[in-house]
C-alpha cells in the first residue's frame, strides 16, 4: 500500500510536519560543519546538510542558505571576511555537531558552547573544526538568490583541503568508510556510512 501526496495536500500539512517530510524524501545527505568568523574575531559553527559539489576544474563548493528573513550569522561572517570552512561530521561527534543548530547569540560561540575546538590554518580568515577528519577551507566566490522561496546558494572556491594520508586511494578515490562520516535524514536523524562496492565508469551494454 503507498501514500499519494499532491502539492495541495502537502501544502495543507502542518508546518513542522511538511518540513520534516520534504526534508526527509529527498534522501540522504552529507552532515557538514561550517566555519566563519567575523571581522572582530568572532567564531561561528553550524550544521548544514545542504553541501553540494559544484565543479572540480577549477574546485567549487556550495551550500544552500535558508532565507535572510532573519539573523544568519554564517552568512554575515562569510559576507565580512570572505572566507569559510566546510567541515565532515563524523559518529564521534554528531551530537555536539547537531547542537550547534540551537540559536545562540551573537556573541557565543559555538564551537565553546558545544565542546568543539577550532582550528586556525595559516591565515586563513574562518575557522576549521579540528576534530573533524575533513577539512576545506573556501573563499567566497558568487552567490545566487534562489527565486522560489529566497534560499540562497552561496559558492566558495577551494583553497585548503586538509584530510588524512592514509584515506587517499589511487586516482583521487576517498575512503570515506574509514572515517566514521555521518549522513543526515531531514533536519535531525543521524545515519552511519557503508561502502556498498565502487564500479567503473558505465557503459551501455
Amino acid at each position: 500500500m503507498e501514500k499519494t501526496f499532491t502539492f495541495e495536500t502537502i501544502m495543507a500539512l502542518p508546518s513542522r510536519h511538511r518540513g520534516r517530510l520534504m526534508n526527509k524524501v529527498s534522501g540522504l545527505k552529507p552532515a557538514n560543519l561550517i566555519g566563519t568568523q567575523s571581522k572582530a574575531g568572532e567564531t561561528n559553527l553550524a550544521i548544514f546538510n545542504s553541501v553540494v559539489h559544484i565543479g572540480a576544474n577549477p574546485p567549487y563548493i556550495g551550500f544552500i542558505l535558508r532565507p535572510t528573513t532573519v539573523v544568519r550569522h554564517t552568512y554575515e561572517n562569510i559576507k565580512e571576511t570572505g572566507a569559510f570552512t566546510i567541515n565532515q561530521v563524523t559518529e564521534g561527534m554528531h551530537k555536539q555537531a547537531h547542537q550547534t543548530s540551537a540559536k545562540y547569540d551573537k556573541g557565543v560561540s559555538e564551537f565553546d558552547a558545544v565542546g568543539l575546538i577550532p582550528y586556525h590554518h595559516e591565515d586563513f580568515k574562518a575557522p576549521f573544526v579540528y576534530e573533524s577528519p575533513i577539512k576545506i577551507g573556501l573563499s567566497f566566490v558568487e552567490e545566487q538568490l534562489i527565486k522560489v522561496n529566497d534560499t540562497r546558494l552561496i559558492i566558495g572556491k577551494v583553497e585548503h583541503l586538509i584530510l588524512p594520508e592514509d584515506v587517499l586511494l589511487e586516482g583521487g578515490h576517498i575512503a570515506l568508510e574509514r572515517l566514521g562520516s555521518v549522513a543526515i535524514g531531514g533536519l535531525d536523524s543521524y545515519y552511519s556510512v557503508d561502502k556498498l562496492g565502487r564500479y567503473g565508469y558505465a557503459e551501455p551494454e
